[in-house]
Parts: structure tokens; C-alpha cells; sequence
């Protein structure tokens, strides 16, 4: 029973160089993704608490108020 690496070689020993160049870069391709992939992959840990402090409450008297910069367009 012939391996799938020696499949891959009697493969290309048969293609013309053009298409073993093309056959390469493919190869690269799947490498690269291949690791991007399993880079993220990993599950990101939560920081409790990283926006505390961005709000603040309660919010202003003229909060709903149309803003100085949208008067042309009202």
C-alpha cells in the first residue's frame, strides 16, 4: 500500500515544471493558512472589567439634545 507522500511524488515526478512551481506555491498556501488557522483558533480570554470606567452615569441634562455639529441638516 503506497503512503500518500509517495503518491504526492510520483505525481510530480510526472508533472512538467510550470505545474510543479504551481503545485509548490498551493503547498505554501495550505501551510500558511494551515497555521494562521490554528493561531486562531484559540479562544480569546474575557477581562472582567476593561470598560469600567468609559460610562459615565448619570448621563447629562441635554443628552438628548440635537448636537451643534448636525444644526445644518435638521
Amino acid at each position: 500500500m503506497m503512503t500518500v507522500d509517495t503518491k504526492i511524488l510520483q505525481a510530480l515526478t510526472k508533472m512538467p515544471e510550470p505545474l510543479k512551481q504551481e503545485a509548490l506555491h498551493y503547498i505554501e498556501y495550505l501551510i500558511e493558512k494551515h497555521s494562521k488557522a490554528s493561531f486562531e483558533e484559540t479562544p480569546k480570554k474575557r477581562r472582567i472589567g476593561i470598560l469600567k470606567g468609559t460610562f459615565v452615569l448619570p448621563l447629562p441634562d441635554d443628552f438628548d439634545q440635537p448636537l451643534e455639529e448636525f444644526k445644518d441638516y435638521m
